[in-house]
């Protein structure tokens, strides 16, 4: 396997918070009942999925590196932060994502959080 893409974002938690309390916000529309279900109403667990999700958009527009950029944009649902039993993340993609990456790509994810920050990084490798 070849690593084809990284991405890493960073989030200000207590900036994501009020952005999770403006009145009207899709933003909780962002993430799986499953996602939201693991975060267990945690706001840090929830931002840390937020990055995972942007380091997994940089991961996978850093793969088509020198190639014209896709003219439909990928939605924060196709890709869905996952834990095992454990607590230990995964990312399963969706949609375009799926279809453009194939089946032999590889998603590595890691997820944190201190303080007012969380923090993820992305790997994609392919076959």
């Amino acid at each position: 396997m070849a690593v084809v893409g990284i991405g890493i974002d960073v989030v200000h938690v207590p900036g994501f918070a009020e952005q999770l309390a403006q009145p009207g916000t899709t933003m909780l529309s962002s993430f799986s009942p499953g996602e939201r279900r693991d975060a267990a109403g945690d706001v840090r667990s929830l931002a840390a999925r937020w990055a995972a999700k942007e380091a997994v958009f940089k991961a996978f527009s850093s793969s088509f590196y020198a190639q014209r950029p896709a003219e439909k944009e990928v939605g924060a649902r196709e890709v869905e932060v996952v834990s095992d039993a454990w607590g230990r993340p995964a990312v399963r993609v969706h949609g375009r994502i799926a279809a453009d990456l194939g089946e032999g790509a590889t998603i590595h994810v890691s997820l944190t959080h201190d303080g007012d920050t969380a923090a993820a990084f992305a790997v994609i490798e392919r076959t």
